[in-house]
């Protein structure tokens, strides 16, 4: 059976996030109480935007001057190994995760209504996605040990029917664009009572996949917060494997070969990087400014915010795909658009952990208080929790982490070029295009970075 074309994908995937409009209420424009607590920046945009895209583009001219493929291969190959009996730690950490994830479903249905306040919130929003998945690409993935609704999978029974093999990663990736949709359309940062309600929500619907295919399966193919973590694990430096507790250079581990496998993994890379960037934009006054006459003249916001995630969403896997093509040309290979377009898709989990980490660090700063005074005492908080008031020097140390994924990835980009190109101008003409994109990229996301707060637009 033929499997069907990425833009037969992208119309059912619009079809589904459409379908989901009639079970969200009011569409808030992704500010709430907590966004706008995490502050805004003072570095002129101009700065920005020229600053990145020529350190990107310098960077790339200085990896090219590395041809040594010997030590390109030292580099990535590098790697320490320790013991560490960390397996056997796994039964009390799924227990304690579980146990987290019941206190969390309590606080949001029983503790109180203000979002500052209330454990559940701050603990998922500030603790987990926040401040927890920043460990994962700057430490490592230590998600398969926490994660509790593998734990409770693991623990119940299966049915194990035959996963689809024809729907690949496509699920994970109508799932990670439906949670970000859910996120930005309602007010999940405000209203623990709903928050609580799309936890459980999401338990059931993973438990009961996790019961028809078993946990595997599902948690290797649908399951896109494993996925997520999976994959920004592979940015990080510490990696746990059957020799014991790996370290390596950071990204290393994004050079290795099969990765990526086909173009649905594709499409799900290049939708965790559209997810932050989107989750950034629409808190812009730009988005303001687009949306705001759209629905004015009778358009529901709950339309517009997933045309467009999904266009935004499209328009980012044309661009890289347009790389891929282009990077056929340059480099005069025989190599299809797919296999380049596969090898050359995880250098850009980087650039979305740079952009995370720019984009939610001083969020988790300035609410760490607020979470901290929850913790402590989840029944009576005190009712003005306190928060950190950030300088205006920290704006810069965004920049930098932007920059910082973005050189990561072009250095990823190098290795893998030498890894699959036998001469070295073919290898280095092949990068061409991908540069360019993230060039692109660099510039939208420092834009997005350096744009003040906005006020929501629809209320």
């Amino acid at each position: 059976m033929r499997r069907p074309t990425v833009r037969a994908r992208l119309v059912a995937l619009t079809a589904a996030l459409a379908a989901g409009t009639g079970f969200v209420g009011t569409a808030l424009a992704h500010g709430g109480s907590l966004r706008a607590a995490s502050g805004s920046m003072s570095v002129p945009t101009w700065l920005f935007l020229l600053t990145g895209g020529g350190v990107v583009g310098a960077s790339f001219l200085l990896a090219s001057f590395v041809t040594d493929r010997a030590l390109i291969r030292a580099i990535h190959d590098w790697r320490r190994v320790a013991r560490a009996p960390l397996a056997k730690l796994t039964t009390a950490t799924r227990l304690a995760s579980v146990a987290a994830l019941v206190v969390v479903v309590a606080a949001g249905f029983v503790g109180p209504d203000d979002s500052l306040r209330n454990l559940a919130v701050l603990v998922v929003w500030v603790g987990w996605w926040a401040g927890y998945a920043a460990t994962v690409y700057l430490v490592g993935n230590t998600w398969p040990a926490l994660n509790p609704w593998r734990a409770l999978a693991d623990w119940l029974p299966s049915l194990d029917r035959d996963y689809p093999e024809k729907l690949g990663a496509w699920p994970s990736v109508v799932g990670l664009l439906g949670l970000i949709w859910l996120e930005v359309i309602s007010p999940l940062a405000d209203d623990p009572r709903l928050l609580a309600w799309v936890v459980v929500g999401y338990s059931a619907v993973t438990l009961a996949g996790a019961l028809a295919f078993g946990p595997d399966p599902w948690f290797g193919h649908v399951d896109p917060v494993a996925r997520v973590f999976r994959y920004y694990g592979r940015v990080a430096p510490l990696r746990y494997t059957d020799d014991g507790l790996q370290l390596r250079p950071p990204g290393a581990a994004l050079a290795e070969p099969k990765l990526v496998d086909d173009a649905d993994e594709v499409a799900f890379v290049v939708a965790v990087l559209w997810v932050t960037t989107y989750d950034g934009f629409v808190g812009t006054p730009l988005w303001g400014e687009v949306a705001r006459p759209v629905v004015n003249a009778g358009v529901p916001a709950m339309v517009v915010y997933p045309v467009a995630l999904v266009a935004g969403f499209g328009l980012f896997l044309w661009a890289y795909w347009a790389a891929a093509r282009y990077a056929r040309r340059t480099a005069d290979t025989y190599l299809t658009v797919g296999a380049i377009a596969r090898r050359f898709a995880p250098s850009l989990l980087p650039i979305a952990a740079g952009y995370h980490l720019a984009h939610f660090l001083g969020y988790f700063l300035s609410l760490s208080p607020a979470l901290a005074s929850a913790l402590s005492s989840p029944s009576n908080p005190p009712l003005n929790p306190s928060m950190l008031v950030l300088p205006d020097w920290f704006g810069g140390l965004a920049v930098a982490f932007v920059l910082l994924g973005h050189l990561l990835a072009v250095w990823v980009a190098h290795a893998s070029a030498y890894e699959v190109f036998p001469g070295r101008l073919q290898a280095v003409r092949s990068q061409y295009p991908f540069v360019v994109v993230m060039v692109l990229y660099t510039m939208t996301s420092l834009w997005i970075v350096s744009a003040p707060g906005a006020e929501p637009p629809f209320v």
